[in-house]
């Protein structure tokens, strides 16, 4: 993990929190998704002292942790939006429009994938597949899926994340 990923410096309350979820599975390596999931759901970031605490507290060994961190897409380094968008770019979906999809996100809030708003309520992002290739384009809002999009169509979601209408 690059030095630039660990920009976010995590709050000492949050790194307590941290501390707390992770030892409920100490030398339990098995639980260290389910840790990592519950606790990128408390803090922006899995940075450095995040990292550093779930090992120390599972009883495992921090280049554990990183290889999970690094490894899924779901996991992150850097801060994140609230509204975390996910654009599948399997082929199937590719072919079907994602291109054009995405282009219309990107041009409604104004964002580059891999980037997050300066407000911190959106982050725009591509992943592998989301398994909904009979249904493409498609694309993941936090864990909430939306199937068979034209441009159009997305935009009219991504404004309901704006009004907070879900």
């Amino acid at each position: 993990m690059g030095r630039e990923n660990y920009l976010y410096k995590t709050p000492a309350s949050k790194l307590v929190q941290v501390a707390s979820i992770a030892a409920e599975y100490r030398d339990r390596p098995d639980m260290l998704m389910m840790v990592l999931i519950r606790v990128q759901a408390i803090v922006p970031a899995l940075s450095k002292a995040v990292v550093t605490v779930i090992a120390r507290e599972m009883n495992i060994p921090r280049n554990q942790v990183y290889s999970f961190v690094t490894f899924y897409a779901m996991l992150s380094v850097k801060p994140q939006g609230r509204y975390i968008i996910r654009m599948c770019k399997s082929a199937p979906c590719h072919v079907h429009g994602a291109k054009e999809v995405v282009d219309a996100i990107r041009d409604l809030l104004h964002l580059e994938i891999g980037e997050t708003s300066e407000d911190g309520r959106f982050t725009l992002e591509y992943c592998p597949c989301l398994g909904l290739c009979e249904n493409s384009p498609a694309i993941m809002i936090n864990d909430r899926a939306y199937s068979n999009l034209t441009p159009e169509r997305a935009r009219d979601i991504i404004k309901q994340y704006i009004r907070e209408e879900v």
